[in-house]
């Protein structure tokens, strides 16, 4: 068997109203605990914005598109798995993973006035109070740090919050599943319900640690803006989150590939927050997600090709458990 060392494996996810959601390329499946006990999977394809044009592949640039792409498919997905619970309620079981307009345009604007409320609370909300203490201190450099500070404290108290929430604690739970599936595949370990559950709950490639890559990156990008007009620094720090988003997904992605020392560092806040917005699972939870990623991609494949596994070898690890 060869040597074992991480490698990327190109899946990622999300957790959902009891389950998971995978996504391998264009294709997801979302994989749900019916209230009967089985596991519903629904498998569909997402091609997103500008499918196939050359600008999803210009660093920085893509990097937008993907994040509105995630923001969409991660909503639908939410939406999905919430109705089988409404439809579960009605005595019904129409629900086939497919959307119609009403359900599409519903989507759409719920993200839109989502995304709204987030830079309403994250990027002006923080401006505003930090601007509080023009009248006490005259260096600007300082408060644009303390502006910056502002708004990553905003952001773990909005974590700790809602992590009160009973359903938030599960999607906690579930959001640990997802990443321990995903870290005992790139770990080289055979998917099975013991190898995921003594998996590491924590993972560079986290929306969590993208959203502190956020915090940090518009910090630094803010700390440079120097404009006397109020509404101007506004209108800059909502016009500029697109390019916040693009250098941030060019930090994440080069965080999912990279195991160097200074990855390791600018990495380590985004994985403490992790422990805040991650719990640990129970094996059901495990299994939800074990289905989510065997309905898009091939792990024993991969552990073929990258590890060195022989087909015997994953067939007798898979029935020892």
């Amino acid at each position: 068997m060869a040597k074992k060392r991480n490698h990327y494996s190109g899946i990622g996810g999300q957790a959902v109203l009891e389950g998971i959601m995978m996504k391998n390329k264009e294709k997801y499946a979302v994989a749900v605990r019916k209230s009967d006990g089985k596991i519903s999977i629904e498998q569909d394809n997402y091609h997103g914005l500008l499918d196939g044009n050359v600008i999803k592949k210009i660093p920085f640039i893509r990097g937008i598109f993907n994040f509105i792409d995630s923001l969409v498919l991660g909503m639908k997905c939410l939406n999905y798995s919430a109705s089988m619970y409404e439809e579960e309620d009605e005595g019904n079981d129409k629900s086939n993973g497919k959307s119609g307009f009403g359900d599409k345009l519903m989507t759409t604007l719920v993200t839109c006035v989502s995304l709204a409320m987030a830079i309403g609370i994250f990027v002006v909300l923080p401006y505003f109070l930090a601007s509080k203490l023009n009248g006490f201190v005259r260096n600007q450099s300082l408060i644009a740090i303390v502006e910056g500070a502002i708004r990553i404290v905003i952001f773990i108290l909005y974590v700790c919050g809602i992590s009160l929430m009973k359903d938030i604690r599960r999607l906690y739970r579930y959001h640990g599943a997802e990443h321990k599936c995903i870290n005992c595949i790139e770990r080289g370990r055979p998917l099975t319900v013991k190898n995921v559950m003594r998996s590491s709950r924590l993972h560079r490639r986290c929306g969590t640690s993208f959203i502190f890559f956020v915090l940090f990156v518009s910090i630094v990008l803010f700390f440079f803006i120097r404009v006397d007009n109020v509404a101007e620094r506004v209108a800059l720090r909502i016009l500029l989150m697109p390019v916040v988003a693009g250098i941030s997904y060019e930090l994440i992605r080069l965080a999912g590939r990279t195991d160097n020392i200074l990855v390791r560092i600018i990495s380590a806040p985004g994985m403490a927050i992790q422990r805040l917005t991650t719990k640990e699972p129970d094996e059901q939870m495990a299994e939800v997600a074990i289905a989510a990623v065997e309905a898009v991609f091939d792990w024993k494949k991969y552990l073929q090709d990258h590890y060195g596994y022989r087909e015997e070898e994953l067939e007798e690890a898979e029935g020892s458990f």
